[in-house]
């Protein structure tokens, strides 16, 4: 059998595809995901949480051998001086990232499409992408011309009045710092704070392949959704693809089609291109795999937005209440005056608590990162032929200067504000908080982490002193609160330690023009001298937008899900 569109990778990316190219009843499509099926009905309950804590820490929808840096390598460099390998959660599940993400339900600036058509994206403007921004959206709080009412993701906000105190808290601070109230996140893009938008109805996780791919649209004939299968090699006669070869439940097996869709995300999908020859020449031939058609884009200028964070103890009155399992609820947009960034270009949450267990519970922290990030000079590489090791990931986030200063800027500006009288009346205690390996072994959800972190909460709550002792000796890694606000080489030696990308990898087979050495995918993730083969995820992004990157890759499939079918 010869299908006509294969889908490597069940992600938001891929159901949306499946979904939209399905909905032809000629059109008969496979949708290959190497993780397990999230069904109607038969969805983990820690995926539908409303709450993402468990389900980011838990390894059964993880790849979980995926290792990244996030500095600058220096390769000639000694062992000692290289910065530590991360894990890097991505998602190995049907719905991929948008099954274990925060929910976070936003667009970016059109300032960001702007660039997006001005690097070579032509028809990816604001006005070219906004209609598929509302196709994709269900918004259950607002109407007009900004807002979609009948897409397949529901979005909502939970407005102040059920906050809690905690949030309360930093909107007041926010406000205090000259950030009004905006009630719609995503309507005009403009500095302020807000009720944060989520992909999520009624308390519970909407993902994409909750979104797109529900039991109607699993009925219909032409559709064979095919998980527990992981793709391992692209097949080939000359420059035209024509099929994958999979390994479907242990078993190895080869699929035809008349086209490929790669939708295995940032770091993935390069990875597929790569070990089918197609990529910077030097590389491959490094590698020993015959070069198919030297592209030198592929796996290049990786992206995320560099983030730290500033947390605090969380009074026990503030803490989250039983209104809601969110604990993200306030956001706000800020401008940092840098000259070359469009307005709106940092970012902060307001999470008023960290982790599942009950430590978490009693942390509060302000995510800050950089909404408008200069570091382009991240890539992915293989590691190996072998199709089941991972790639070397190295994201270089603050490779740009401009970006470890805005966040040296943003850490001081949220101290100012954690030291405000709101803050102060419902947490104690801020200190640089860093996402360490500490941090992740203890963020495993099983009885041994419960044990522990049951019996320190119950010292955080006591006396004080002993509080303040704990956090100080037991919590904080390296500089103290007082010496990032105070001193330059202390906040920058924190930041450089500290930095971590928030899962937004995006950049690696950017969409461009014909004459763009680096462009891998035109306009309609046709990957450049090669036949039968498209991309399609947030690898083809020209530069991340300011944005959780879910919505814009929901956006990105329904745009390039048309041109297929409109026959581009």
């Amino acid at each position: 059998m010869t299908w006509d569109t294969i889908i490597v990778g069940g992600g938001s990316a891929g159901s949306v595809l499946a979904n939209r190219l399905s909905a032809r009843n000629s059109h008969r499509v496979l949708l290959c995901e190497a993780g397990q099926d999230t069904p109607d009905g038969k969805v983990p309950p820690e995926i539908l949480d409303s709450y993402p804590g468990t389900v980011y820490f838990d390894p059964r929808f993880h790849w979980s051998e995926l290792r990244v840096t996030t500095q600058v390598v220096q390769h000639n460099a000694p062992a000692s001086e290289r910065p530590p390998v991360r894990k890097y959660e991505q998602a190995r599940v049907l719905g991929g990232g948008s099954s274990i993400n925060g929910q976070m339900a936003n667009r970016g600036a059109p300032s960001d499409y702007a660039d997006w058509a001005a690097r070579g994206a032509a028809g990816w403007g604001w006005d070219d992408v906004l209609p598929y921004f509302r196709k994709v959206e269900r918004d259950m709080d607002f109407d007009g011309p900004l807002h979609g009412k009948e897409g397949r993701i529901p979005i909502r906000r939970i407005f102040p009045d059920l906050w809690s105190p905690h949030s309360k808290a930093a909107a007041q601070a926010f406000a205090e710092a000259g950030l009004p109230y905006l009630p719609d996140q995503n309507g005009e893009f403009a500095d302020g704070h807000f009720p944060v938008t989520i992909s999520n109805a009624y308390d519970r996780r909407v993902s994409a392949a909750i979104g797109y791919l529900d039991p109607g649209t699993r009925l219909r004939d032409n559709l064979t959704i095919s998980t527990d299968t992981q793709v391992s090699e692209l097949l080939f006669e000359d420059r035209r693809c024509v099929g994958v070869r999979a390994r479907v439940a242990g078993k190895m097996q080869e699929f035809r089609a008349r086209e490929v869709i790669l939708s295995s995300g940032a770091i993935h999908s390069p990875a597929h291109l790569l070990r089918a020859g197609i990529g910077p020449a030097m590389h491959l031939r490094e590698m020993g795999i015959e070069v198919r058609h030297n592209l030198a884009g592929v796996g290049q200028r990786l992206m995320d937005h560099p983030s730290i964070a500033l947390s605090s103890f969380v009074r026990p009155h503030a803490r989250l209440n039983d209104l809601t399992r969110r604990h993200i609820l306030v956001g706000a947009r800020y401008s940092s005056g840098l000259a070359e960034a469009p307005q709106g270009d940092m970012f902060v949450a307001a999470a008023t608590k960290s982790a599942w267990h009950a430590v978490g519970e009693q942390i509060g922290s302000m995510i800050l990162f950089v909404n408008k990030t200069f570091s382009e000079t991240g890539q992915v590489r293989l590691a190996s032929r072998d199709p089941g090791a991972e790639p070397v990931v190295e994201f270089n986030l603050l490779s740009d200067r401009r970006d470890l200063e805005r966040l040296i800027d943003g850490f001081r500006m949220l101290g100012r504000m954690q030291l405000s009288d709101a803050m102060r009346a419902v947490t104690t205690d801020p200190f640089p908080a860093a996402y360490s390996d500490r941090v992740r072994k203890i963020g495993v959800v099983n009885t041994r982490n419960r044990v522990i972190t049951g019996v320190i909460s119950r010292l955080l709550d006591g006396p004080a002193a002993l509080r303040t002792w704990m956090i100080n000796n037991l919590v904080v890694e390296g500089h103290s609160f007082a010496e990032v606000m105070q001193d330059d080489d202390a906040a920058e030696a924190f930041i450089r330690k500290a930095v971590i990308g928030v899962w937004h990898a995006s950049c690696t087979c950017r969409m461009g023009r014909d004459d763009d050495p680096m462009a891998v995918t035109d306009t309609a993730g046709r990957v450049r001298g090669i036949d039968g083969l498209r991309v399609v995820d947030a690898s083809v992004f020209p530069v991340v937008p300011c944005a959780n990157t879910n919505i814009p890759t929901l956006m990105t499939a329904e745009k390039i899900a048309d041109a297929i079918i409109a026959g581009a």
